[in-house]
């Protein structure tokens, strides 16, 4: 039986207030998180993405009054991230509401913190964010045989992992699911980095959600088609260029069952 694809919007909040840019530069406000999650909700998106993306750089925790907020005013999956750094930051993000938690640099710095989360909550509850990116390939680059890096710090910092080595990894050591970010496509609207989901579907089994370069109704099946079993988008959700069933549809028209 073929699962459902989840169409998932991605709320990136910065000072509470959700943001978007390209490339992770030059954000601009999109609104507030409460609200846009709860327009969601009732547009029929299958799940929320919630990341505070100025936490690990600014080395906080993420913020908890707009999780308990968000979590009260939706009916869907809700997975947050943004500084989860240890168990305990899990703990409390589902405690405050949170369904999934997100988690990015503090598993790069320590790895078995994926196994230790996943022993205590559940694999479930684990999601791998990995932002990754074209790098040289070989001993100078990041990227191992792959071509693609690992970055931190909102795509700031080269982590010196091969991205796709290391999804596989993490999935081995726990992981529920792989939030794949495109860094190269992420904003630009220019479509999903396909080679990099065909990459790391090859070394997976766990569900894999595309992010990254969502700009119209026909980049959605494509991503579906390379192995995403979940498509995530920001930038066209929050300022109104594609709605949650317009996506649904065009997922739909190409053969991919949709809730």
């Amino acid at each position: 039986m073929t699962l459902a694809v989840r169409v998932i919007p991605c709320l990136d909040v910065d000072a509470g207030r959700v943001v978007k840019g390209i490339n992770f530069k030059e954000l601009r406000d999109a609104g507030d998180p409460v609200e846009l999650a709860r327009t969601y909700d009732a547009e029929g998106a299958d799940e929320l993405t919630f990341l505070d993306i100025s936490a690990s750089h600014e080395g906080r925790a993420t913020t908890m009054e707009i999780v308990s907020r968000t979590a009260e005013e939706v009916f869907i999956p809700l997975t947050v991230g943004g500084g989860v750094s240890s168990v305990e930051d899990v703990d409390r993000l589902l405690r405050a509401g949170a369904d999934k938690v997100a988690m990015n640099t503090a598993a790069i710095h320590r790895p078995e913190l994926i196994a230790e989360v996943a022993d205590r909550f559940g694999n479930q509850v684990l999601v791998l964010s990995v932002d990754a990116r074209r790098a040289p390939t070989g001993p100078t680059g990041g990227a191992g045989d792959s071509g693609f890096e690992v970055t931190t710090h909102g795509g700031r910092k080269s982590a010196g992992l091969d991205a796709i080595e290391w999804a596989a990894r993490a999935a081995e050591l726990g992981a529920g699911e792989i939030l794949l970010n495109a860094m190269d496509a992420d904003g630009t609207q220019d479509g999903f980095d396909l080679e990099l989901i065909r990459a790391v579907r090859r070394e997976v089994s766990i569900p894999v959600i595309a992010s990254g370069g969502a700009g119209s109704v026909d980049h959605f099946a494509p991503a579906v088609d390379a192995g995403a079993d979940a498509v995530l988008a920001a930038t066209v959700f929050h300022f109104g260029t594609l709605r949650i069933a317009d996506v649904k549809g065009a997922l739909a028209a190409s053969g991919h069952p949709v809730r």
